[in-house]
């Protein structure tokens, strides 16, 4: 399977856990690309954010987004907000097989409820903020992804072996079409 494989959904629907279990099992490299940009920054994400404000962390993490879809075949894990931008949600799809993990904001939110890391959650009303950031984003994902994998009761195992079997029958319609 060449190419890349690139997860998209909100902070906590199990981009980096998926994508380092599926990049194992594809044998191919996991890169997270949130932790590239924080490597590019010299500094989190939170705090570039808080200084620099979003639309200069819009600009670094489009540019970061286009190098690493041009780059060696890998599985790609994106920030929440990378949909955010036309450009990037083109790109994506256009570059890898885009499996957007969907999960709703309750599930989100039990998921994160103990995590003080998040910046999106450190407000009055995680929750209220969860369901606003989804009724904004999942139709972006949609339209970004070519295929919606629902994260709400199955397994990390059971959801890498989802997307593997869906790039296996990509992958065999793919050898019939050139047979054809």
């Amino acid at each position: 399977m060449a190419g890349h494989v690139i997860l998209i959904g909100l902070p906590g629907a199990g981009k980096t856990t998926v994508g380092r279990q599926l990049a194992r099992r594809l044998q191919l490299p996991f890169v997270d690309s949130d932790a590239v940009i924080e490597e590019r920054l010299g500094c989190s994400i939170r705090e570039f954010f808080e200084r620099e404000g979003e639309e200069p962390f819009r600009d670094v993490e489009e540019a970061v987004l286009d190098e690493l879809t041009r780059g060696e075949s890998c599985v790609l894990s994106t920030g929440g907000g990378a949909v955010l931008r036309p450009a990037n949600r083109q790109r994506l799809r256009a570059r890898g097989r885009v499996f957007y993990l969907r999960s709703t904001p309750e599930e989100l939110m039990r998921r994160l409820r103990h995590d003080r890391t998040r910046p999106l959650l450190q407000v009055a009303d995680p929750l209220q903020r969860l369901r606003e950031l989804h009724g904004v984003r999942d139709p972006l994902y949609r339209e970004t992804a070519h295929y919606v994998i629902e994260t709400g009761r199955p397994s990390v195992a059971t959801l890498v072996n989802m997307i593997l079997m869906q790039l296996e029958l990509d992958a065999e319609a793919a050898r019939g079409v050139a047979a054809g």
